[in-house]
């Protein structure tokens, strides 16, 4: 899966500044624009993956903005999160009407900032396929909810089972535990990266008395990659 995409929608050079430094940071990829036309011109060419929108814009304001994008075919399934000094409850139920999926009021800490958006994309995980998948004998059938060792039922997780199916339909691919908590563990909000490799640990130690623990591999500094190769 490509690595989500953020547009900046903030006419102050200074937190867009400090917002690319954390983007970077956290491995996303970015685009930016100061106001709403430029805004809607980066949209038409590229689909974000999510929009990171300041209420008060120059010209059109960001609340408004919202709603354009929201009444749009085209556009309203991109997620929102409302960024804003405006921290009254009316404020916050005003960015949520209009079609924010989130809202974040400054000043906010980066950590704060990079969960929230973590938190709207999981939500928006789309479901995997039901098709079963098959590798050196282990074999996980999304449909009924099963995973098989040469024919024999492995009682495993539900955290554990999704974390597997996402491993085995991406294979010879290294995944960050940040990409995996994004792309598998749903809308929990403020999962801390070490939860990864908790449930790693236990995947392995359920693979392990058949060997099959090997495909599973620990790339040191990056993350993890299922494979039949060498780690």
């Amino acid at each position: 899966m490509a690595t989500p995409t953020v547009l900046i929608v903030e006419d102050d050079s200074a937190i867009r500044e400090m917002l690319r430094f954390v983007l970077q940071q956290n491995n996303f990829d970015f685009v930016e624009s100061n106001n709403a036309t430029e805004a809607q011109n980066v949209i038409n060419r590229h689909p974000p993956s999510l929009i990171l929108l300041d209420w008060m814009l120059p010209g059109l304001s960001g609340i408004d903005f919202a709603k354009q994008l929201k009444r749009d075919q085209f556009t309203r399934n991109i997620p929102i999160v409302m960024l804003t000094a405006k921290g009254e409850e009316e404020d916050m139920v005003r960015g949520l009407n209009s079609g924010a999926d989130d809202y974040i009021t400054k000043p906010f800490s980066p950590r704060e900032l990079i969960a929230r958006l973590r938190a709207v994309l999981r939500r928006l995980t789309p479901h995997a396929s039901d098709e079963a998948v098959e590798v050196d004998g282990l074999r996980l059938d999304p449909a009924s909810h099963r995973v098989l060792i040469d024919d024999q039922p492995l009682v495993i997780g539900p955290t554990e089972f999704k974390l597997l199916h996402f491993l085995m339909t991406h294979p010879m691919r290294v995944y960050s535990r940040s990409q995996l908590l994004d792309w598998v563990w749903g809308p929990t909000a403020f999962v801390e990266e070490r939860t990864v490799d908790v449930y790693v640990r236990r995947l392995r130690a359920l693979l392990t008395p058949t060997g099959h623990d090997k495909l599973l591999h620990t790339v040191r500094g990056v993350g993890y990659r299922f494979s039949l190769g060498e780690p």
